[in-house]
Parts: structure tokens; C-alpha cells; sequence
């Protein structure tokens, strides 16, 4: 949570809030009516939100599942004898805020208040997590057997994943009752506490922070690498779950693995509501890493006649990143993406990195980069980019990233025009009957506010084999702020839309500007677009027919540069104007499907002949 309050303090205040604001329902904090023996069922009832909530109850019975004792510390209590609504769950979280002085198989009674905890806070849209906090508790009996698990399989998560927010409460869905065999979401909320439980299952997100994400759904919109594709705003791929370990890492690492292995046997443990990525098994007993032999790929070296543009996000370089970093990113342009003619960087950092002195120069960044391929045995190549203002491009405090173009001297020519700077706007003339650039490199519409604390676009001019390409180098806003696919709001709020579509909308007019000088243009906008291929960001690059997004040339399956939750994603593009008619594009998977990653983006590599 944002909030510096310790967390059961946080919790009251979040329901405290959400109960004025009538964000999620329920009573005075008041005690239950002491002559009806409550169940854990009674208090998750049969919507998200507990019928119970701020109320404190006593004597609650059920049977440890689990403990944490890191974190949210606290455990899980579960009743062996469940209700038969399958929408109402058997478990739940008791927050102890210290080490828990319970075992797995302890018979407990636990007293104590029950509250909606919203991981991230109320303003994050997350769904909350029912839980008993401030409790008491009394160990009747241990040593007693776990409530059998319910096995999460491909046919009992259900193919829709969410019903539509009721209008009446501003598109929440967490007054409607859970309709479990209608909805995926619905279905695991009625989980919520439970001991569960899922057999082998692929992995489609490489482990990171001690998780990794699995599918259920073998078959759900699955390409041949064994990731899951995301493939529209209604395909979120209901099979996904996250795996976390109970077992702290001191005691145990967590196992290493890349999409495509498998997690074997079986994985057991009650399943938790976090704020990254929603629903967790909090894995008891995990399974074995099984090793698929996923390989990063390499694209094929470009043809004499054909230029080759590729787009790279390097994940905030800088001087100050080990020499390793540098060696891995230089090895991945020469080998994996054959040393292109054009290369667009994206988060080069200054030449000190976080370090927020007013340094704004990457000159030394870029040199020990360019160095490196050199080393690795590919070009010399040589760069072209413009320095921000201090602090004005958003991205890490006084790292001051921005796009650079390297290119090879060998293959290219760099059209060099004086006078662009971080406020200089480049323009468009006609120059011999062809369209040129007034400055470059120069930088599309810096004061316009759609580029507010963001990167701005670097356009330049080259020449290849006597031909003219204007290349647009792009780092759009960041995805910050949206609500996840999990949010109480269906569909959810993705409020950074709104910055994006405003970029997407300057560029689209910057290119149909060189196009009313020169139909024929060959103009190529590439770069970390930080949105989907289906997104309207999209639409509002290639609006008129100024551009098309070339991953679409793509079969489906292989649409993607990034892998989120689980979720294999479009974030990085190269969109191409109608003089580019041929041309052969490939998403080139090197990190975002791997434990170890040099960058957390996969580069994009387009050929074609000008």
C-alpha cells in the first residue's frame, strides 16, 4: 500500500474509506450476533466483498493450510465442511502481522475483525482479499489433516473471464454474486483462502521475484514456444495462475524457469489475492522444474539489397551497469539480430545513470556500448541523438533516458542537418522533389504536451544505396497507472491510454506531413510503443493509412515482444509507410521469455528494399 501506516492500521483505514465512499458494502464494526455460530463461509459469502466486513466475530473453527512468515505475515484457515455453494469459499487469511504460533494441521478457533484488504490500495482498482485481522487465536488440536485440495483443472476454469461491472456501482463487479461455472475470475474468487491444487502445467512466465505463472489451458491461444498469447482485450487467458512458495528463499530458492518448461507434479497450497497479478497459489508442496530446452533465437542476416531496422529497449543502460550487461546487450546485436544497418535504442541512460547531478550527455554510455559490439565482433557503429532537458523525460530520476539511433557507416549514410536540440522541433520541407527533415536528428513536436514528462520522438534521415528513409525512433508513456485485468472494474480503467493515444496522434501527423511532400516516403516509426498491436494507440498510429504495424504481418501466435503475468504481449513495434510494401518482420525472443534477461523487452527487426 501507499500508505506509512503498519498494516493493520492500513487495513482499518481502507475499509474505513471504502465503507464512506460505499466502495465495497457491509456493517458498522459492530460484533456478530454472539448466538449464531459463524463459518468461514458465512464471512465470504457469496460476492467479493464479505457481508460481514468491519464486523468482529469469535470462535471462528477451521484447519491451518498454510503459514507465512514473510511479508503479509499470517496463515490460512479453512473448514472441512463446506456449505455446497460452490460460491461461497472455505478459506481464509487470518493477518497476524508477526510470525504466526500456528502449525499446518492445527484445528484452531480464531477471533477477531473482519476486513477487506485491498493490496496496492484503493486507488490501485485491485479486488480486495477477505481476511479476519487483529485476531485471537486458540490451537484446540494438531497434527489433523488438510482439507483435501480442489484441483484447479483446464475444465473446471470456466472459458469467459469476467461478467461486465454493474453500472449502478460505477462498473464494480464486487456486489454480484459469483457465478463460478460462468466466470474464470468469479471461479477463483470463490477460491479465495482455499487449499487448491493443479498437476503439471506449462510455464508461460519465466520465474522472477520467487513466482513464476502457469497455465491450466494447454491449448488457450498458445503459440510454439509455449507461451500464451494476448491477442485482444476480451482473450485474457483465463488458464494463467501465479505459483509462489511458502518456503522463504533463505530456506529454499526458488526454482529457475523459462516459458515452455513445465512445473511437474503437483502443486498444492491456498490461494492467495496479491496485488501483482491477483490470484497466487501460495504453493505448500511445489512441484519439480522440468527443463524444455528453450533457446533464444537468432533472425536471419539481412541480403546485400535489403536494409535492416531494428528496435531495442535496453532496460535503463548506463556506465555504471557492469561490463557484463554491456557485453551480453553488444553479443545479442552482432549475433541475434545480425548486426542491423539501423539500430533504435531505447532507455540509454546519461553518462552517470540515476545519479541526479544535471548530467544530462550519454556520449560515454554510447561509447562503451558501441565498443563492446565492436568487441563482439560487429560494426563500428556510430551514433546519432539528442540530450534532454535534466529531469524532463520521465523514466528513473536523473537517468535521463532517451531513443539513439546507431547505424553502420559501412552499410548507411546519416543525413546531418544542424540546429536540433531538446526544445527545437524538426519540420518537414521539400528538398529536390523528396521530403527532408528541417533538423536532424531532431525531435517531433517537443513542446507539445502529449510529451509531458515522457520521451521525445527522434527522427532522422538516412541513405541507403542512394534511397532516402526517415526512421522515428519512439518511447511512448509507460502503462503506469492502469488497473490490472483483475481490477474490481470490468473492463478495467486504463487511464494511461490517454497520454499514449495523444502521442500516437502527434506522430501520425508528423508522418502524414512527409507524405503530403512526398507520397511515396519511405518512412519507418519503430520503437518501445508500450501498447498492444489491437490497442488504440495503434489505430491512432496507422490512421489514414499513414502506417502499418508490421507485427501484424505475423502469424497470431507469434505476436509478441513482452511477457506480462503471463500473458505473451505486444509492447514493442515498427510501423511502415505504404512505399514499403514488402518487407519481412521478426520479433526476435532473446529475453522476455527467459529467467535471465539482458533486457526485459525482445527486440524487433524489420528488412526490406527502399
Amino acid at each position: 500500500m501507499a500508505s506509512s501506516l503498519p498494516r493493520t492500521a492500513a487495513v482499518s483505514a481502507v475499509v474505513a474509506t471504502a465503507l464512506a465512499a460505499g466502495l465495497i458494502a457491509g456493517a458498522s464494526a459492530s460484533a456478530a450476533d454472539p448466538s449464531t455460530t459463524l463459518r468461514i463461509h458465512d464471512i465470504q459469502g457469496s460476492t467479493r466483498i464479505s457481508p460481514l466486513v468491519g464486523q468482529r466475530v469469535t470462535d471462528v473453527t477451521g484447519i491451518v493450510t498454510g503459514v507465512r512468515t514473510y511479508g503479509s505475515k499470517g496463515f490460512w484457515l479453512q473448514d472441512p465442511e463446506a456449505d455446497g455453494d460452490p460460491a461461497t469459499s472455505e478459506g481464509i487469511f487470518v493477518f497476524t502481522s508477526s510470525n504466526p504460533t500456528v502449525s499446518v494441521g492445527d484445528a484452531v478457533k480464531v477471533s477477531g475483525t473482519v476486513t477487506e484488504y485491498v493490496p496496492g490500495g484503493l486507488n490501485s482498482g485491485n479486488q480486495s482479499l477477505t481476511q479476519i485481522s487483529k485476531p485471537t487465536v486458540a490451537v484446540v488440536s494438531s497434527g489433523n489433516a488438510v482439507p483435501a485440495p480442489v484441483t484447479i483443472t483446464a475444465g473446471s476454469v470456466p472459458a469467459a473471464y469476467t461478467p461486465d461491472g454493474d453500472p449502478a456501482a460505477g462498473g464494480s463487479v464486487n456486489g454480484l454474486t459469483l457465478r463460478p461455472q460462468s466466470f474464470a475470475l468469479d471461479y477463483y474468487e470463490s477460491l479465495e483462502g482455499t487449499n487448491v491444487r493443479i498437476g503439471t502445467s506449462r510455464v508461460v512466465g519465466a520465474s522472477a521475484h520467487s513466482e513464476l505463472w502457469v497455465t491450466v489451458k494447454p491449448h488457450e491461444n498458445a503459440n510454439r514456444r509455449g507461451g500464451t498469447v494476448y491477442g485482444s482485450y476480451d482473450a485474457q487467458n483465463t488458464g494463467r495462475v501465479k505459483v509462489q512458495s511458502l518456503t522463504p528463499i533463505a530456506q529454499k530458492p526458488f526454482p529457475t524457469a523459462n516459458v515452455g518448461d513445465a512445473l511437474t507434479g503437483e502443486t498444492e497450497g491456498p490461494l492467495d489475492f496479491n496485488q501483482y497479478g491477483g490470484y497466487t497459489i501460495a504453493a505448500r508442496a511445489m512441484g519439480t522444474v522440468e527443463d524444455r530446452g528453450l533457446e533464444r533465437e537468432a533472425t536471419r542476416p539481412q541480403h546485400r539489397s535489403e536494409l535492416a531496422v531494428a528496435t531495442y529497449n535496453v532496460e535503463n543502460l548506463d556506465p555504471t551497469d557492469p561490463q557484463e550487461k554491456f557485453d551480453a546487450l553488444a553479443k545479442a546485436v552482432v549475433d541475434n539480430l545480425a548486426s542491423p544497418d539501423i539500430v533504435a535504442l531505447e532507455e540509454i541512460q546519461d553518462n552517470n545513470g540515476a545519479k541526479n547531478d544535471g548530467t544530462v550527455a550519454a556520449d560515454a554510455t554510447l561509447k562503451k556500448f558501441t565498443d563492446a559490439i565492436v568487441a563482439a565482433g560487429g560494426p563500428a557503429y556510430e551514433w546519432r541523438s539528442i540530450d534532454p532537458e535534466n529531469n524532463k523525460d520521465g523514466g528513473e530520476p536523473g537517468g535521463n533516458i532517451r531513443q539513439v539511433f546507431l547505424f553502420n557507416p559501412e552499410r548507411v549514410s546519416f543525413t546531418d542537418r544542424a540546429g536540433g536540440d531538446a526544445t527545437t522541433a524538426t519540420g518537414v520541407v521539400k528538398e529536390r522533389g523528396r521530403a527532408a527533415l528541417t533538423v536532424s536528428p531532431g525531435r517531433i513536436a517537443p513542446a507539445d504536451e502529449a510529451w509531458e514528462n515522457s520521451r521525445k520522438p527522434l527522427a532522422g534521415e538516412f541513405v541507403f544505396r542512394g534511397r532516402t528513409v526517415i526512421v522515428v525512433a519512439n518511447h511512448f508513456g509507460s502503462k503506469g497507472g492502469d488497473e490490472s485485468i483483475v481490477s474490481h472494474h470490468q473492463p478495467p480503467n486504463r487511464s494511461s491510454e490517454v497520454k499514449r493515444l495523444q502521442q500516437a496522434q502527434a506522430v501520425n501527423t508528423f508522418v502524414k506531413d512527409v507524405l503530403a511532400v512526398q507520397r511515396h516516403a519511405a518512412v519507418v516509426v519503430l520503437g518501445d510503443i508500450n501498447d498492444f498491436e489491437f490497442s488504440a494507440t495503434t489505430e491512432a498510429l496507422t490512421d489514414g493509412g499513414a502506417l502499418r504495424a508490421a507485427i501484424t504481418s505475423l502469424p497470431r501466435s507469434e505476436r509478441y515482444s513482452y511477457v506480462y503475468q503471463g500473458n505473451s504481449q505486444v509492447l514493442d513495434q515498427i510501423l511502415t509507410s505504404p512505399s514499403i510494401r514488402h518487407f519481412d518482420y521478426d520479433s526476435v525472443h532473446i529475453n522476455a521469455e527467459f529467467a535471465e534477461q539482458n533486457s526485459d523487452h525482445d527486440p524487433q527487426v524489420l528488412r526490406f528494399r527502399p
